[in-house]
């Protein structure tokens, strides 16, 4: 019998899943299995955990309801930890299966534990095949090839949006044939040597991980509200759970695709009018777009202190005192506290905060930047590898700004996007 195996990895979804939908098609059974990698769960060479408690939470409610809904349609989910070039290889030995299917991955590390897999594999006669599931345009439809693909998110965005279609979505499956599955063995967040972490109640939004509250979340936003029709003009707020979509957490772990999103975007439009609002969700989504394709360009080099440029900008320095004050919110500024501590104690911040506590920390605090995209990348509820790094090495002034060194005035920005200072009082009174 032909059985194949589908790795889940940040493609927590049934709707639009190509990877699925390929394996569903080329095989006879189906083994759908997800590995809590070890090394997502380690410290980082900056101190931080690599997964936080936030996120943790948000992948185990994730996986719950990926279970649900694998088991609906005849599946379910098998869960293994440890190393996926070990444990992977493991259960295609127990199913016999010649065959397993994953999402493409574009980063470092990431790439390096497919390729390990892969070579584990390929001693089992086994194959890995890959695909391109988490971005809204397909890499092979670029009117460029990767290495050549502007620096500018302008320059990219325009050829884009003129040479470029996006793909239909893929459909959701109605069955899969699957042997017997165990009943769902998610690991606690203890086993993942985790505390705990309750999100404080003044939260934006508290996030629930799983494909059905990404389709409620969008439905809310899009048609029970129309919130979508403001979206441009509402989107640099910073209280309440509707002055943007909130859609991060969500894309992330993959349980809703860009895809699927634009393919609800032009439904809307049709119902409700297109306007600057409506395309500039898009705008966003091709933001992801640029930096997951800057990622496959680059590769490591997000990662390096001088970014994708050649010459040094910032300081290379450590201040404990200094990173602690920024961390629990004690700092100089009461904006960059409240945004501060708005993430310590929910796993998340306003668009316009991040801006503003990383362009605090890299030209105020003139430290290595790479600290706080590692602390960010421990505390994100919606951290995302190539938005994040992309992000940050961006405001240092080493990634894809043109314009060099972005520089904050934080006081004007407390002054147009706090004027009554309601956001600082909700965070620090």
């Amino acid at each position: 019998m032909k059985t194949a195996i589908v790795w889940f990895k940040t493609d927590l979804r049934l709707s639009d899943n190509e990877t699925l939908i390929k394996a569903i098609l080329q095989s006879e059974q189906i083994i759908p299995v997800y590995c809590f990698d070890d090394s997502h769960f380690e410290n980082t060479k900056y101190g931080f955990k690599k997964t936080g408690s936030f996120r943790t939470q948000f992948l185990l409610e994730s996986l719950q309801d990926l279970d649900n809904n694998l088991r609906a349609i005849g599946s379910g989910l098998l869960i293994i930890k440890g190393k996926p070039e070990v444990e992977i290889p493991k259960i295609v030995q127990k199913y016999k299966a010649r065959k397993v299917f994953a999402k493409r991955e574009v980063s470092f590390e990431e790439k390096q534990t497919e390729k390990r897999v892969q070579d584990e594999l390929f001693k089992l006669r086994c194959e890995l095949e890959t695909f391109s599931t988490s971005t809204l345009y397909h890499a092979e439809d670029l009117p460029f090839s990767i290495k050549n693909i502007p620096d500018i998110f302008t320059n990219f965005r325009k050829k884009t949006e003129q040479d470029a279609t996006i793909r239909a979505v893929f459909k959701k499956p109605e069955n899969i044939n699957s042997p017997s599955i165990p009943s769902l063995n998610l690991p606690t967040l203890k086993t993942l040597d985790l505390e705990f972490s309750a999100i404080d109640s003044r939260a934006a939004i508290k996030f629930k991980g799983g494909e059905t509250e990404a389709m409620n979340r969008l439905n809310h936003y899009f048609f029970e509200t129309n919130n979508l029709s403001i979206y441009k003009e509402t989107r640099n707020g910073m209280i309440g759970a509707d002055y943007s979509s909130k859609f991060s957490a969500w894309l992330s772990l993959g349980c809703i695709s860009p895809r699927f999103i634009y393919n609800k975007i032009k439904k809307y439009e049709l119902q409700f009018g297109a306007n600057e609002s409506t395309y500039w969700l898009v705008f966003e989504l091709l933001w992801r777009d640029f930096f997951r394709f800057m990622f496959k360009k680059y590769q490591t080099k997000f990662f390096l202190y001088s970014g994708i440029k050649t010459e040094k900008i910032n300081s290379k320095s450590l201040n404990e005192k200094l990173l602690s004050q920024w961390i629990n919110g004690t700092t100089k500024s009461d904006f960059i506290n409240a945004n501060m501590l708005e993430l310590k104690q929910t796993g998340f911040m306003s668009n316009r905060g991040r801006q503003n506590v990383a362009s605090f920390f890299c030209n105020e605090l003139n430290m290595d930047w790479r600290i706080g995209a590692s602390y960010f990348e421990e505390q994100l509820t919606d951290y995302d590898v190539c938005s994040n790094w992309g992000n940050w090495a961006y405001l240092a002034g080493v990634g894809n700004d043109h314009r060099g060194h972005r520089y904050f005035n934080i006081e004007k920005q407390a002054s147009d996007y706090d004027k009554n200072k309601e956001f600082r009082k909700l965070w620090l009174e």
